[in-house]
């Protein structure tokens, strides 16, 4: 039968809808700025282009088939995981110990305080730079490399929208061009969306409560990932 491209387009769609390690480090990064949720959104793509060509080459095959290579990649992406919670937790405190350490007369005086945050906002628009943006594109992409249920959605999902009777390695860039085509346009209008929250995590209280939250589900999401089978 021909490639079923509808039935693909849905499931893809459907797996994106679900929240998972990308949602965070793309919504996190769009929160901080603009820019840089796009760049982290471009490096969760540039990743999955990683798992097609790794599953057009048979890779992927290789990877799954060793338990112990499997379990490497699995461990790694949870450590990553970990690791951009425990730092997010540790940009919250010392954003806290930074707040703390001001005078009580300008953490009291509420008439500055909107000005404050209006020069914050402009001071990080200005201060960024291509490091930033690179940190964020990399982040992105050892989410997705790291990520072992990518490998195993070219391994297990896709052949089955795929035609026995044609060639595997150039249905598997076709369908794998179309799931990262669909994902950059939806990390974009999402991206567009969470840059709203700049307004919010203007104000230092709100950002570091954000940073808590969003180092927790890192964690969380890490550990689930290095106990799932």
């Amino acid at each position: 039968m021909p490639v079923d491209l509808t039935g693909f387009v849905a499931v893809v769609l459907l797996a994106y809808l679900v929240p998972g390690p990308d949602f965070l480090v793309i919504v996190r990064a769009a929160a901080r700025h603009r820019a840089l949720g796009r760049a982290a959104a471009l490096g969760a793509q540039t990743g999955l282009c990683v798992h097609m060509c790794a599953a057009a080459l048979g890779l992927s095959v290789i990877a799954a088939r060793s338990a112990h290579a499997f379990t490497a990649i699995k461990l790694a992406g949870a450590a990553y995981l970990v690791y951009l919670g425990v730092r997010a937790l540790r940009d919250a405190r010392r954003d806290s110990g930074a707040r703390s350490g001001r005078p009580a007369a300008e953490r009291k005086d509420r008439s500055h305080r909107g000005a404050d945050t209006r020069s914050a906002t402009a001071a990080t628009a200005a201060t960024l730079t291509a490091s930033d943006r690179r940190d964020s594109f990399v982040e992105g992409l050892l989410c997705n490399v790291l990520n072992p249920k990518a490998a195993l959605f070219f391994l297990s999902i896709l052949p089955q929208f795929a035609d026995p009777r044609g060639s595997f390695t150039g249905q598997v860039f076709l369908l794998g061009a179309l799931d990262v085509v669909i994902g950059v346009v939806y990390w974009l209008a999402l991206v567009g969306a969470a840059a709203r929250l700049r307004v919010v995590l203007g104000r230092p209280v709100w950002r570091r409560r954000w940073e808590r939250i969003s180092g927790c589900l890192f964690i969380a999401v890490g550990v689930g990932v290095a106990a799932s089978e």
